[in-house]
């Protein structure tokens, strides 16, 4: 059959080429194959099969091919296949072709293939595939496959055989020799009538009698009956009061399969099955929910689908109830038809549909293309999936066109029309009249900046020239006539059209040309002092023609002015000048104007009195206080001010200020010191003179100490006389006395041992002999004390008649530890006469006064080391030598030295590397030295290759491990040797093997050293900007290239050039204006190329500004307790797609507003959620990106009304009180427990009862609540704890329950036993495998 069919085919396809038209060349190619196996993705051997038959044609178009291109060519033709049913088959052929060719398969039959086929590309092994699965007899056919180019088409036909399966046996094979008869199987045997009963009543009803005779029992009825009665008795333990039902519903519903079972034991299996297999609730993700209120089982189903029908059982001990669940699949349909919808521009289109059933393939199309939600589509969905909206927003002249609505096979479509946005004229032309040879301007504002513009004369169309010049720009639009003429009068016409819309919007306006009068001279500005006189003067070139004098547009009519005409000469003249002559002066004589101003010219003066009295009487502040030094002037004008102090020019400062007024100069010094006293000069000067003024500025303050050291004039056993110099600033005020302190040397107080007179700078005191002593002195005026004079310790007297020795060197501190310091000094030079006895060392920390002996007796030599000190504590120390005369002579103090530990220098520095590098920096790393301590820092230095010279990469030490030296000089070569550094000391260097060169890493090829242009994102490079108009547009790119790139900036395509500035450097590029135009708006383009490629980025620019506010607010009542708004748009929302208005409302009690709606685009909206009886206030806001416009408020209140509330009171039944209290009854009672022994055991119960029942706990007969992990909840449920279980917890345990109704009680076992206890673990394991058993 198959090779006859295969052959009608290839005559039929013979015949069909042979008959084709004489311009088409036909090669045919045909063969008969004996096919042995098949190509096909099975598990099965192919069949063996008989002939099949393999076609091949080639059909071309033309004979002239072109070079380059070809006709299809497969080089791996399909081979015919045979398959068994139920496996699979796949053609596949590789073809070529240039072109390339399209693929397309058919059956020879003319019947489809069927829809499970799958036809693709294979990528990998890059061939066409045709896969079949699974296969049936329908199968069986002839497939074409056509690869068809523009010069031909090759069509290769293959065969598929589809054979039947192994699972068909053969009858021959199922026809078996009898065997020998089976041996007589053994009777089996059982003990008693109870254990067959047993057995009976585990096997079918059918098997009853085969099971009997198996074991013996001839008394088959007399078992059945008995069967019968005991399974009776059973039954009673298990009552169905309500079976489960048949339901149908509908998908996506929510059904319930309900029962009522009354169980004598509550612990009986209960299991909910779904055909033969049990449900698995906790796995199906909500699907199914099982609940049991009492005695009613439920079991509820959510989103119902064709898969979830079935037959479901509930099994509950031995018994089984089943119902079965019909899912209804309804038709879909469209419940509706789409209308065709027009809007007008910017407004939003609404298409609703709504389906039969929820479908997952609904689509919506725009002529033709699938649409996608986004900012212009908003598509949602309600909530049954049924109804399907779509709204289109912002509506433009391209939304035009059909929308439809697809759900599987199912097409609505309907047209959306779109309706422009009448133009209107916000601001019309004016009239204008101009003098001749003058510059005129017609200009107008309209409602959208999306419009073509002409400009007509008289109904003449005009011409961009040197006459004419139009500008459009946003809105507005302008006519400048330039020169105008007598002749350029007339009615002028501005006319605007847009897309769309056939209309012609226009605004009309009248220019007028007035001849202009010629003048021989005009007038200049005059400037004269104050009394002096000066005149105005005008020349016309008409005797006859009269003039008006105008004073800041009025007639001039002012005391001390006259006015003279001498023929064609006109003058105005100012006798004495004063200010009220002052301003601009107007000349008119037949509509011409000439214009010139009078200036009063004065300069500065002040006031000689006042200058006398702040030379002899100075001014003065204390010092901390404010001086503010005030100089009246005059002059006109206003006079530039300087100030100087002591020769030098005075600037503002922190606490420096400089003020000018009308007719004063003010300085202001806050927070004086003595320095700023001195001679103050102020200078005062304009175009016409020029005046100073001096003054002295004197600050008080206490007086400075005295000048020098103290010097001693006597130093005996009984007194000490001194003498100081006097004092270089005594702060301003004269001083009185001087007060003079000594203290005992090691004593902390001062105590007053005298006074002087302020002119007197010497004092003799009493001292007893052989002392050391200190003394102070303290200067003293009217302001204050001044600071000490201190001297050094001096001795009184010298007991021995034996001078002091000299002093000794500057102590020297070495071997540092934390607790002790090694002190080295030199002894003095000179020993008084006397052998040096010993030094006396002193110690004393940073920030003290008091020096503390280290020793008690002199010591010998000129070393000494310190103990007991503080650890990270400075300290300084000081030596005295003695000789007989005692100590005298203190050295100077040593340097500061903290006491710690030495520490040691830093090792080698450890993996030195180059992690990066460009044409201008080299970035390195490294590692911490393992030997010495850790560094506190590291140097780096750096040389280039042809210099010698090292220098340091940083001032100071670079913290960190890594470090990027900048500013270099590209493809030069440097060298980076490195030391670890700490207190201790600089470690030995460490450098690279070889030099760097200062250029990115060589590319993956190796080939150049070179880098296409690339951007940093990570510069705060934004891809969107918005900017409010007439505010600076600045974008900063930051890239990456090497060698450095060209930068080219584009604003929607074209090179930018005009306002803009932009500034360019090696890794980055500016773009700025500094004043933006809603012109400015667009997308601007930076584009990089260098040798090694290009890149670019986008930036989108929207220009914004403050909306304008909308209009004329109406409210008015659609539905009941609701509030519609309407109001005329803002133009600013029409144009912004991004700007929208904010609905609030107030109630009229209150003051504060609320939030009702955001982002509305259309001038209409409905309030909802509005309080009956309250009024209510309504305000609009437009709102954009920069801000919020002016809010626009209804005038008056809107009232709710109430709504009429029906009286329900007469038909209330009356309240009966119904007595709720039962007697307690368990819900769930206790269940009897098996612990391994050390395991913790709970036990849970649940009860009903009202009232409330109180509950104890027996073990046996003995009462634990109060012994015991006992908790009882308010809900009715008990719970009992036994931490670790033991022996000795085995045991019945009882929980009572009781109330003024009645007591009830559950009771359980307990058994505790360990892992040897064979005969416990047998009986948990036989309660285990009998629940097992259960299950099944």
């Amino acid at each position: 059959m198959m090779t006859i069919h295969h052959k009608q085919m290839l005559q039929e396809h013979m015949s069909m080429e042979l008959s084709s038209s004489s311009t088409t060349h036909v090669q045919t190619f045909s063969q008969t194959t004996k096919i042995m196996g098949g190509k096909w993705s099975g598990e099965g051997e192919p069949r063996k099969s008989s002939s099949t038959v393999e076609f091949f044609s080639l059909v071309t178009r033309s004979s002239n091919i072109p070079a380059g291109e070809s006709i299809p060519e497969s080089t791996g033709k399909p081979h015919p296949i045979t398959a068994p049913e139920g496996d699979k088959a796949e053609f596949r052929a590789q073809v070529k072709g240039n072109p390339k060719p399209n693929i397309s398969c058919e059956r020879e039959s003319g019947n489809a293939i069927k829809e499970s086929a799958k036809i693709f590309y294979d990528s990998i092994n890059k061939e066409h595939v045709l896969k079949l699965e699974p296969l049936t007899s329908d199968d069986s056919d002839s497939y074409k496959c056509v690869a068809s180019n523009d010069h031909a088409d090759a069509i290769y036909i293959m065969s598929l055989l589809v054979t039947e399966g192994q699972d068909k046996m053969d009858f021959k094979n199922m026809l078996k020799k009898r065997g020998t008869p089976a041996p007589k199987k053994q009777q089996k045997k059982v003990t008693g009538e109870k254990q067959m009963l047993e057995i009976l009543s585990k096997v079918p009803k059918k098997d009853f009698e085969k099971v009997c005779m198996e074991y013996g029992f001839t008394d088959f009825r007399g078992l059945l009956r008995k069967l019968k009665e005991m399974k009776k008795v059973e039954v009673e333990t298990i009552r169905i009061l309500k079976p489960l039902e048949d339901i149908e519903t509908k998908i996506d519903t929510t059904v319930t399969f309900d029962c009522i079972v009354e169980l004598k034991d509550p612990s009986v299996k209960k299991m909910w099955l779904k055909g033969t297999e049990p449900l698995k609730i906790q796995y199906s993700l909500g699907k199914y929910n099982v609940k049991q209120m009492g005695t009613k089982y439920m079991l509820v189903i959510t989103d119902v689908n064709m898969n979830t029908a079935g037959t479901y059982t509930l099994s509950v001990g031995d018994k089984r109830m089943s119902a079965e669940l019909t899912v209804l699949d309804e038709l879909l349909k469209f419940l509706g038809e789409m209308k065709p919808l027009k809007v007008t521009e910017r407004q939003t289109a609404v298409f609703e549909i709504r389906l039969s059933k929820k479908v997952p393939n609904f689509m919506w199309k725009f002529n033709g293309k699938e649409l996608k939600r986004d900012e212009k589509c908003e598509i949602t969905v309600s909530e049954d999936g049924q109804t399907h909206t779509l709204k289109i927003k912002d509506t433009r002249l391209s939304d035009k066109g059909e929308f439809s609505a697809e759900a599987g096979n199912l097409v609505q479509k309907a047209q959306l029309t779109i309706d422009r946005i009448p133009i209107k004229l916000v601001s019309t032309l004016k009239n204008v009249h101009v003098k001749e040879r003058s510059r005129a301007c017609l200009e107008c504002e309209l409602t959208s900046k999306d419009v073509t513009l002409c400009w007509k004369k008289d109904g003449q169309l005009l011409h961009y020239g040197t006459k004419y010049s139009m500008s459009h720009e946003g809105k507005r639009a302008e006519l400048v006539i330039e020169d105008a003429q007598l002749s350029d009068g007339g009615k002028y016409t501005v006319v605007a059209m847009q897309d769309g819309d056939p209309t012609e919007y226009y605004s009309t306006a009248m220019f007028t040309v007035e001849e202009r009068l010629a003048m021989k001279s005009g007038m200049s500005d005059v400037h004269a002092a104050s009394g002096s006189p000066t005149e105005l003067c005008v020349v016309l070139n008409d005797k006859k023609v009269e003039g008006l004098w105008l004073k800041d547009g009025e007639i001039t009519d002012l005391p001390g002015v006259q006015i003279v005409k001498q023929g064609a000469v006109h003058k105005l003249i100012f006798l004495s000048m004063g200010p009220d002559h002052e301003g601009k002066n107007t000349f008119r004589a037949k509509g011409a104007d000439r214009e010139a101003s009078a200036f009063i010219t004065d300069p500065p003066t002040t006031d000689l009195s006042m200058l006398e009295a702040l030379a002899a009487h100075p001014v003065t502040v204390k010092v901390g206080h404010t001086a503010n030094i005030k100089v009246p002037f005059r002059a006109k004008p206003l006079p530039k001010v300087t100030w100087y102090k002591d020769g030098l020019e005075v600037t503002e400062e922190e606490h420096v200020s400089m003020e000018r007024g009308e007719d004063q100069a003010l300085l202001t010094i806050s927070n004086c010191v003595r320095e700023d006293s001195g001679l103050v000069l102020l200078k005062l000067k304009n175009d016409y003179g020029s005046a100073t003024a001096t003054l002295h500025l004197s600050l008080l303050d206490h007086p400075k100490l005295p000048q020098g050291r103290v010097e001693f004039l006597e130093l005996s056993g009984n007194c000490v006389h001194m003498k100081w110099k006097a004092l270089k600033d005594n702060g301003g005020r004269p001083v009185t006395q001087f007060l003079v302190e000594r203290r005992a040397a090691s004593k902390k107080s001062w105590i007053k041992i005298g006074e002087v007179d302020g002119k007197v700078t010497n004092f003799t005191n009493k001292v007893e002999e052989g002392k050391a002593y200190q003394h102070r002195i303290l200067a003293v005026n009217s302001e204050g004390v001044s600071d000490p004079l201190e001297t050094n310790e001096v001795f009184a007297g010298n007991p021995t008649g034996q001078p002091p020795p000299g002093l000794a060197s500057q102590p020297q501190v070495s071997d540092v530890t934390k607790e002790a310091m090694t002190i080295t000094w030199n002894a003095p030079t000179q020993d008084g006469g006397a052998p040096v006895l010993g030094y006396i060392v002193e110690r004393r920390k940073k920030g003290s006064n008091l020096w503390v002996p280290v020793n008690k007796d002199p010591i010998q030599g000129t070393k000494c080391t310190v103990h007991g000190l503080l650890e990270d504590t400075e300290y300084e120390f000081r030596v005295i030598a003695v000789n007989k005369a005692g100590p005298r002579q203190l050295s100077m103090a040593s340097t500061l030295v903290v006491a710690k530990d030495p520490i040691k220098p830093p090792g080698l520095v450890q993996g030195l590397c180059i992690f990066d590098s460009s044409n201008s920096s080299i970035s390195l790393a490294w590692q911490e030295p393992v030997e010495g301590d850790p560094p506190s820092g590291y140097i780096l230095e750096m040389r280039a290759e042809y210099t010698k010279e090292w220098s340091k990469c940083t001032k100071i030490p670079i913290s960190g491990t890594c470090y990027t030296v900048g500013v270099l000089t590209e493809r030069q070569k440097y060298f980076f040797p490195i030391w670890a550094v700490n207190e201790a000391g600089v470690g030995k260097p460490v450098d690279l093997d070889e030099g760097v060169h200062a250029m990115p890493p060589p590319a993956e090829d190796g080939d150049r050293a070179g880098a296409a242009p690339k951007f940093n994102l990570s510069a705060q490079l934004k891809s969107h900007i918005v900017v409010r108009a007439g505010t600076v547009l600045c974008i900063h790119a930051a890239f990456s290239s090497s060698p450095p790139p060209s930068v080219i900036w584009q604003k929607d395509g074209i090179p930018t050039k005009g306002r803009e500035s932009i500034t360019k450097g090696k890794n980055h590029s500016q773009f700025l204006i500094n004043s933006t135009k809603r012109s400015d708006s667009g997308v601007y383009r930076i584009l990089l190329q260098n040798e090694f490629g290009e890149t670019y980025y986008d930036i989108h620019v929207r220009m914004a500004d403050f909306p304008h506010p909308a209009k004329n607010l109406q409210l008015f009542e659609e539905v009941p307790n609701t509030v519609t708004l309407t109001w005329n748009h803002s133009p600013d929302i029409q144009e912004d797609s991004e700007a929208h208005y904010v609905i609030m409302k107030r109630d009229a009690s209150t003051t504060t507003w609320f939030t009702a709606a955001e982002r509305v685009f259309s001038n209409k909206y409905t309030v909802t959620g509005l309080l009956p009886g309250r009024k209510y206030y309504f305000r609009v806001v437009a709102r954009d990106e920069i801000s919020d416009s002016d809010p626009l408020d209804s005038k008056d209140t809107w009232l709710v009304n109430k709504d009429k509330i029906e009286d329900l009171s007469s038909k209330l039944k009356p309240y009966e009180k119904k007595d709720w209290r039962h007697a307690p009854r368990f819900l769930t009672p206790l269940k009897p427990h098996n612990v391994l022994r050390g395991q913790d055991c709970t036990m849970t119960c649940a009860f009903l009862g009202n009232p409330r029942p109180t509950v104890t706990l027996y073990k046996g007969d003995v009462n634990i609540t109060a012994n015991s992990k006992f908790y009882n909840s308010t809900s009715g449920v008990c719970t009992l704890i036994i931490p670790t279980c033991t022996l000795k917890d085995s045991g019945d345990y009882r929980v009572l329950v009781e109330n003024e109704r009645r007591k009830d009680r559950s009771t359980c076992t307990l058994s505790v036993y360990d892992k040897d206890d064979k005969s416990i673990l047998a009986s948990v394991t036989e309660s285990l495998q009998k629940k097992s058993k259960h299950l099944t």
